[in-house]
């Protein structure tokens, strides 16, 4: 009925994890990057 830890399983499916946080490095980034060109499109040009 339970499960047994399983050590091999995990060294196995590392490559997953890896490519699931690089998926949200990237996305993140692709976020901040079109946050920070909007700013700069869209801000005001008022000088102080």
């Amino acid at each position: 009925m339970f499960n047994k830890f399983n050590p091999l399983a995990f060294i196995q499916n590392i490559d997953y994890l890896l490519v699931g946080m690089i998926s949200i490095f990237i996305v993140m980034g692709v976020i901040i990057l079109s946050t920070v060109i909007l700013n700069k499109i869209f801000s005001d040009k008022k000088d102080k």
